[in-house]
């Protein structure tokens, strides 16, 4: 039986991570959840059914409105360390679905707690950089997004001196094969519209400019310990191959399913054995056919951004981050074009470079550059309008 800790319940990766759990209580028992607390009915809910030892919100006021509505045994943790706390509770498993850079501090809590960090929050590991993976015992972070799941998976093929290069693939969104002049107009209504996955607000937006796809660039590159230039993004419209390593000799490991975000979560949970039935097969007795095309990063350049930031270091991938964090909203809003979003942060990117001194990561350091981007990111969006 191993204990799990759900950083995020309300959101899509939490409720699918409740989803596999609840078709295993033989082998799960969810000890803590935390949410947001925007919608306390869902969290209640999953209380009710899972009855865990502890859940977390960031407010007093959200911890009011729980107040009778849990199990009787489950205490009620409130205030803006409520996640944190929580991820240090003793378990088995932390998975960190958060949403952010707000997930920073929850996995550095987890991490120092000794707990296993199933991995779903990709913007800690990729604004807190060596500060994240120098706390990390070896193996102790294991990745839920589905393309850093496929390189571990394919990576039992080899060792780490045999591999030339990763392979990284993206659907290309819903405006795959669109020009730059022809993404002038898109509306948060289409740019919600994914082709594939279903998913949050801000996840399904940063797919469809690919800002997602470079956070996981940024993310492979620190997980894998391979260089930012020994990864390259293909684009693969089906998401049925989840992502491939590359080997010295020529041969390519690729790790394939339908696309089904309870496979490499469940993978997590129980690291390092597979759960049986998780997902279905796909179905051999029909005609199947993959396509793959190089990415466009003249319509698309958030993926070579995020590699230059990486190149950059320090807090260079804290800035791309939460710069556009702003500009999503903006966008969701009404107040920023889908152009907008990627040159603003490219705009905030570049001041930030040209005027930042080398600092030594801290999390002091790290969130002080966030906030700065998203102060600047506004002050540019504010002019713009």
């Amino acid at each position: 039986m191993r204990d799990i800790v759900l950083l995020g319940s309300t959101g899509s990766i939490g409720t699918q991570t409740l989803e596999v759990i609840d078709v295993h209580r033989d082998q799960f028992r969810v000890v803590g959840l935390s949410a947001g607390g925007g919608n306390l009915d869902l969290l209640v809910e999953q209380a009710q059914v899972f009855a865990p030892d502890v859940v977390a919100v960031p407010t007093p006021s959200a911890a009011a409105a729980l107040h009778g509505r849990l199990p009787r045994h489950t205490a009620i943790w409130s205030g803006p360390d409520a996640s944190q706390r929580l991820a240090a509770l003793p378990c088995d498993v932390v998975l960190n679905a958060i949403t952010g850079a707000a997930g920073l501090e929850p996995t550095l809590a987890a991490l120092a707690a000794g707990n296993s960090l199933a991995l779903a929050n990709k913007e800690s590991l990729v604004i807190g950089g060596a500060l994240v993976t120098s706390a990390a015992a070896p193996g102790q972070i294991i990745a839920v997004d589905s393309e850093h799941s496929a390189f571990a998976q394919a990576l039992r093929a080899g060792r780490a001196d045999e591999v030339r290069r990763l392979v990284l693939t993206a659907s290309g969104g819903p405006f795959r094969g669109r020009s730059r002049a022809e993404l002038a107009h898109v509306t948060p209504e289409q740019a919600l519209a994914h082709p594939t996955w279903n998913m949050g607000r801000t996840i399904t937006i940063n797919s469809s400019t690919l800002i997602n796809k470079g956070l996981e660039l940024l993310e492979a590159a620190l997980l894998y310990g391979v260089s930012l230039d020994a990864i390259e993004v293909v684009v693969h419209p089906s998401s049925d191959v989840h992502s491939m390593v590359e080997f010295h000799d020529g041969s390519t490991i690729a790790q394939c399913s339908p696309p089904d975000m309870k496979l490499p979560i469940a993978l997590a949970l129980n690291w390092p054995e597979r759960l049986p039935g998780v997902c279905r097969g796909f179905d051999w007795s029909r005609p199947i056919t993959w396509s793959f095309e190089p990415l466009d990063s003249e319509a698309f350049p958030a993926v070579e951004l995020a590699r230059r930031c990486g190149h950059a270091g320090g807090t260079a991938p804290a800035v791309y981050n939460a710069a556009n964090e702003v500009c999503v909203d903006a966008f969701c809003a009404g107040r920023l074009s889908f152009l907008g979003i990627v040159d603003t942060v490219a705009a905030v990117v570049d001041e930030h470079l040209a005027g930042a001194a080398a600092a030594v990561l801290s999390v002091e350091v790290v969130l002080a550059a966030d906030a700065w981007a998203r102060r600047r990111a506004a002050e540019l969006i504010g002019g713009a309008a």
